[in-house]
C-alpha cells in the first residue's frame, strides 16, 4: 500500500474536511474575523488533519507490511491466518475472522482429501503386494516347467512385475525418507542382482553384458538403487540396436565421489529430447514410436535420486549410444544440491 493509494481510499474524509473547514471560515469571516486569523486556523486544521491521515497512513503500511513479510516466510501460504495477529482497525476484524472461518473450513478439507490420498496409497500398497505372489508362484512353476516358450514367457512376467513394481515405487516416491536406511552397501551386489532380474531379457535379445571396476563400496538404500538400476537396464534392453547390441556397466572415480555408468550402443536419444527424458510421462518419438513406454520409469529415477542424494544424468547420440551416469558422493549420506 502507498500513500497515493491510501489518500485515495480517504478522499470522501478529505473532502467533507474541505467543506467543514471552508464553512468554518465563511462563518469566521462573516462575524468580523480578519483574514489573517481564518488563515491561521485553516492553517492549524491542515496540519492537524494532516498529521492525523498520515500517522494511520504509516500505521497501517507498518501492519500490511507485517502481514506481507508473514506470507512470505511461510511455506504453507494457506496457514497465514493461524499466524497472523488481530488487526488494529475496526473495519479489519470482519474480514480477519472471516479469513480465520475460511482457513479453518480449507485445512478440514485437506485433512479429509489426505486421509481419502493415504487410504488409497494403502490399497494400492496392499494389492500390489497381493499380485506379487501369484506372479513368483507362475515363474515358479513355469521355472519348473520348461518349455521351447518358457524363456519368452518368463521375460514377460517380469515385464508385469516390473510394472506391478514401478507403480509400487510411484506411490511410495513421495515418502521415501519413511522407506529407506542410508548404508554403505555393495554396488557390485546391487548391479548383479538388477541384471540376474533382466537375465531373460538379454538372453532373448542376444545382448552382450560387460562389467568392469564395480567392486566399490558406496553410501545409499539398496532397495531403492536396485529400483533405479532395473529401470535403467530395461530402458537398455528396450531401445537396443538389432546387430550386435551390447550393455557396458562400469565405474569411475571423480573428485568427491564415484560415477556408475550403464552405457548401451542402442538407438540413442535425439539431442532436442534429451533434457526432457526424465520429465514425467515424456516418452519422446524419435527412433521410439515402435515401442510402448510410459514416461514414468526416468522420471522415477530422478525423483528418487534426488531424495537419495544422488545425482543423475544422461548422455546420448542417436544412434550411437547412451549414457546413464549415475553419481554417488564420498562418505556418508549427502544430498547435492
Amino acid at each position: 500500500m502507498n500513500l497515493k493509494d491510501y489518500f485515495k481510499s480517504r478522499i470522501s474524509l478529505i473532502l467533507l474536511n474541505i467543506l467543514c473547514l471552508s464553512t468554518l471560515s465563511i462563518f469566521l469571516f462573516s462575524v468580523g474575523n480578519s483574514s489573517k486569523t481564518i488563515i491561521v486556523i485553516a492553517i492549524v486544521w491542515i496540519i492537524i488533519v494532516g498529521g492525523y491521515f498520515f500517522s494511520c497512513y504509516k500505521k497501517r503500511k507498518s501492519h500490511f507490511d507485517l502481514i506481507d513479510k508473514s506470507v512470505n516466510n511461510i511455506d504453507k501460504k494457506y496457514l497465514i491466518s493461524e499466524v497472523l495477529k488481530e488487526p488494529p482497525f475496526i473495519e479489519s476484524k470482519p474480514y480477519y475472522y472471516l479469513l480465520k472461518r475460511a482457513s479453518k473450513s480449507m485445512r478440514e478439507e485437506i485433512n479429509c482429501e489426505k486421509s481419502k490420498l493415504k487410504n488409497y496409497k494403502e490399497y494400492i500398497e496392499q494389492w500390489i503386494h497381493e499380485v506379487k505372489t501369484p506372479i513368483a508362484l507362475i515363474k515358479l512353476i513355469e521355472e519348473n516347467n520348461k518349455t521351447s516358450k518358457s524363456s519368452a514367457l518368463l521375460m514377460q512376467l517380469e515385464e508385469i512385475d516390473r510394472y506391478v513394481e514401478q507403480a509400487l515405487f510411484y506411490a511410495r516416491s513421495e515418502d521415501v525418507q519413511k522407506d529407506y536406511l542410508i548404508k554403505e552397501i555393495s554396488l557390485e551386489e546391487c548391479v548383479n542382482t538388477a541384471i540376474m532380474r533382466n537375465k531373460q531379457g538379454f538372453i532373448l535379445n542376444h545382448i552382450d553384458i560387460e562389467i568392469n571396476n564395480i567392486d566399490k563400496n558406496v553410501y545409499c538404500d539398496s532397495k531403492w538403487l536396485e529400483f533405479i538400476l532395473n529401470q535403467v537396464i530395461v530402458n537398455a534392453i528396450k531401445y537396443r540396436k538389432s546387430e550386435n547390441p551390447k550393455v557396458e556397466i562400469y565405474t569411475t572415480e571423480i573428485k568427491n565421489g564415484i560415477e556408475l555408468i550403464v552405457k548401451d550402443n542402442g538407438m540413442g536419444i535425439p539431442s532436442d529430447e534429451i533434457n526432457r527424458v526424465f520429465e514425467k510421462g515424456f516418452t519422446g518419438n524419435k527412433g521410439r514410436q515402435n515401442t510402448k513406454s510410459t514416461g514414468i520409469g526416468l522420471y522415477l529415477c530422478k525423483k528418487l535420486s534426488n531424495k537419495l542424494g544422488l545425482r543423475i544424468r544422461i548422455e546420448s547420440e542417436i544412434d550411437t549410444y547412451t549414457k546413464i551416469i549415475i553419481t554417488f558422493p564420498k562418505g556418508s549420506f549427502c544430498k547435492f544440491d
